[in-house]
């Protein structure tokens, strides 16, 4: 009987070669090169990072340098939290994260709602436009935005120094949309049918049926826009003046003269620690989210 293959067995190495020693034995090696040189490229800066803010003045600049601490000081942490005014900029941070995050869950879930949903004219067209957005790196965009912002169109407001200069830009997010139209794409439209049936209207079915049956995607698009935000040093340095009002990243950058290095570092691990951590404890939420819309059913 002649043998059949299929596509899903099919990998870089063949089952034959495995079954022999020195197959086995170079397959595991290589994967093991590989695994711990991508390890440490990513996780090195971390380490240092953290490391870092443990060391003297002296030491963090020694050359060669130092793997380990030899006198730990745990109080530079404390001190870059008083000094740094660490606390203020966290609080910043949040405010400005959560506040895009509110009108990201608003317009984006609207937009994405109406092309996979409402299928207006020109729906494609639109999104193929959203998409296209995600083509054009972000620093061309820098300039045509303050200028935005600057002098806000019709309204000829100035939004600069205001909270509002960063919360607008991040509405129009083509990668979340994309995201959310592509759930909705997968929830059965006869559910959608039914509620009409009973005499729901678009908004109604959008809030009881497909937001609750969007909670996965929801989360992930929520996780992007806090991180996002979060991460940000360029624009905010150009539309918020003030180091009180600035997040953390730009305002351990604005209060930063004068700071020994070791103290910068530990400011610089504790501003790291808050993404690390959400992604630590919602990996697994980001994953399913991504993947859940993958099927239609």
């Amino acid at each position: 009987m002649a043998a059949t293959f299929s596509s899903q067995n099919r990998t870089l190495i063949s089952s034959a070669a495995l079954s022999r020693r020195k197959g086995r034995i170079v397959y595991w090696t290589v994967l093991s090169v590989i695994v711990v040189v991508f390890t440490l490229v990513f996780l090195g800066p971390l380490y240092w990072m953290a490391t870092g803010g443990f060391k003297s003045a002296q030491e963090v600049v020694a050359n060669p340098p130092t793997f380990f601490p030899k006198h730990p000081q745990p109080k530079n942490f404390h001190t870059a939290w008083t000094q740094l005014k660490i606390a203020r900029l966290l609080f910043n941070t949040m405010y400005y994260a959560f506040g895009a995050l509110a009108f990201q869950l608003v317009f984006d879930v609207a937009a994405a709602y109406a092309v996979s949903k409402l299928r207006p004219i020109f729906g494609k067209a639109i999104l193929g436009g959203m998409l296209a957005t995600l083509m054009i790196p972000s620093t061309v965009l820098i300039v045509p935005q303050y200028a935005t912002v600057l002098d806000l169109p019709v309204l000829h407001f100035n939004l600069v120094g205001t909270p509002w200069a960063i919360w607008l830009p991040t509405v129009a997010n083509g990668f979340n949309i994309f995201l959310l139209k592509r759930f909705f794409d997968s929830i059965p439209q006869d559910l959608l049918h039914a509620a009409a049936i009973d005499g729901a209207g678009p908004l109604r079915t959008l809030w009881s049926i497909v937001l609750p049956m969007s909670r996965p995607i929801l989360g992930v698009v929520s996780i992007f826009a806090v991180v996002n935000v979060w991460k940000d040093f360029l624009w905010p340095m150009l539309v918020e003046p003030d180091p009180n009002k600035q997040p953390i990243n730009l305002g351990i950058n604005s209060l930063s003269q004068g700071v020994p290095e070791n103290v910068l570092i530990a400011a610089l691990a504790i501003s790291a620690l808050p993404t690390l951590l959400i992604f630590l404890l919602f990996q697994r939420n980001i994953m399913s989210g991504l993947t859940a819309g993958s099927l239609k059913g």
